[in-house]
Order: structure tokens, then sequence, then C-alpha cells
């Protein structure tokens, strides 16, 4: 079973290797009607999420241009979830801390929600599909093993490719979606460069969470750096956050912390004023009237194109 996921992954990704951009449209594009959706986090000065908020508290702008909001929610909807856990050699020592972590976060998946577990190293496994059973979850989780260098970029493509695999089956069957990536270094052996996964990225209705476990050696410090720039784009293109920790045993706290916010969010959809189909990049900008507060969503989206 894990040779032939290994195999699907492996397919998936030589499929994708180059698929980025010949993408069309983001997925809230269907039936010929364009509907950007939105997903919000609020968050005060002390970094507590803000809830109960009005649609009439939200002003949402597209390349400067205010837009009309045509659904909103306050109320958590269903997520569809991939939880990436980096297990190259260097997490050896910590993975068991990691894996603990990662199984309190799985915890928390409600009913309502699915998750996949996927580990990278060299390779990247799909270690248990979509499904809303905390059990196989954990088990998926803790049957990780360290070894290999470190395909992050792999990862993330072949978690954003799953993900559109899930699909509503009705309108009250909408999901988000998320990512959570735990790595502790830069990417050395990928097929697909920085670039190609952030197109695809940009194409993607995904919240990506990055976590950065910092490396014990001061030898690989420097690497580190070049994976924090990563870890921050993907969580700030796509409105997420990023974390970066120096002991795995804050894990558990950070994990929990992403779990919060997923649970705080608001959904908020609007059709464009702008009915021009040129496949440009749109800039997107929401607001809370109230003071001492941050607003993060995805930075923009691509444009339908002809």
């Amino acid at each position: 079973m894990a040779r032939s996921r290994r195999l699907v992954a492996a397919g998936a990704l030589l499929a994708v290797a180059s698929a980025a951009t010949a993408q069309d449209s983001t997925q809230v594009f269907r039936a010929g009607i364009a509907v950007v959706s939105l997903n919000v986090t609020v968050a005060n000065s002390q970094n507590r999420f803000v809830t109960g908020l009005e649609q009439s508290d939200f002003s949402v702008f597209e390349d400067g241009a205010a837009q009309d909001l045509l659904y909103f929610s306050k109320t958590s909807l269903p997520i569809a979830l991939s939880l990436l856990i980096d297990t190259s050699a260097s997490m050896e020592e910590r993975l068991t801390v990691a894996q603990d972590a990662a199984v309190g976060f799985a915890q928390r998946v409600r009913s309502q929600d699915m998750a996949q577990v996927i580990d990278f190293d060299s390779r990247v496994e799909i270690l248990q599909n979509f499904t809303n059973d905390k059990a196989a979850l954990e088990r998926a989780i803790r049957s990780t093993s360290s070894g290999g260098s470190t395909s992050l970029y792999n990862a993330v493509y072949i978690a954003l490719r799953e993900l559109a695999k899930v699909k509503a089956k009705s309108q009250d069957d909408v999901r988000r979606e998320a990512i959570v990536l735990l790595s502790d270094g830069e990417d050395t052996t990928s097929l697909v460069s920085f670039e190609e996964v952030m197109e695809l990225v940009k194409r993607s209705e995904t919240s990506i969470y990055t976590i950065g476990l910092q490396p014990r050696e001061q030898s690989a410090l420097k690497g580190f750096r070049q994976a924090e720039f990563v870890l921050r784009q993907l969580a700030q293109e796509t409105g997420g956050r990023s974390f970066f920790v120096q002991q795995a045993e804050e894990l558990s706290g950070v994990y929990g912390q992403i779990a919060d916010e997923l649970s705080s969010q608001y959904t908020m959809a609007y059709v464009p004023k702008n009915t021009k189909r040129d496949g440009a990049w749109r800039r997107l900008l929401v607001q809370v009237g109230r003071p001492n507060v941050t607003v993060r969503t995805k930075r923009g989206y691509y444009a339908p194109a002809r």
C-alpha cells in the first residue's frame, strides 16, 4: 500500500511539474460566473482572534475598487486539510515530539472536516487519504520515520493537487482548503521549482500555514534562512501564517494556534465589478472598521482568461 501511494504521488508530480502556467483560472470561477471567495482572519493587538463581527464591519477592495459582498458567514465552514510533515534525516531526534504535536492537532478535526497526512523527505508519500477518522490520522502520523533529504516544493505541489480533487457535492458541502506544513530545512531535492510552486499557490483556494523548526546545528542555520523565506512567502501569499520555533516542544502550542485560527475565520464572496476576462493578477484588500485589528486573507487572484 505504501509503495502504491508513493507511485501515485510521483505520478501526480510528473503530471503537474509544468502545469501551473497552464491553469486558466482559480477554482472559484465556475459555470462562467466569476465568484471570488475569501477566508478572512481578524486579530486584535494581543493576537487574539476577533469573532462575532458582522458583514457591515468588512470592506473588500479589488485593485482599489470597493466590492459588494454576495455571501458572508461568521460560522466556521467545514475544512479540507492537508497535514505535511518533514521527515528528512535532520528530523530524526525530534520526530517523536513532532509526531505528538501533529497528533494533538489531528485530534481537533471535527466530524464535518476532512484531513490527509503527507510526509516528505527525498520522496513524497501520502500516508492517509482524506478522512475524519482521528484514529486513522494518528496511525498515519506515528508511522512516519526519518531519512533522506528535503523535497518541500514537491510536497506542497502534490498537496495542492490532492486538495483540488476534493469537490463539493452540493452548495451545502463547500469546504475551505488549508495546508499545515512543518519543515526544518531548505528544499534540496524537489523536481519542481519555487516559482512553479508559487504559481500554483496563487491559482489555488488554499490557505497555507507554515512551521519552521530551526536546526540545532549552527552550520545548518545559513540554509535555514532560505527555508524561512520560502515558508514566509507561502503563508503571506495565501492569507495563512508562518511560525518559527527553536524547540520541538513548542510545536504543540503552534499547532494549537493554527487550529484556533481555522475555527475563528470568516468566509465571504463577491462577484468582481471588473468583468474583463484578461487573466490578469488582481490585488485584494480586506479592511475592518475597528481600531487596532489586523486582517489577513490571500493577496490576490488571477482573473479568468478568455
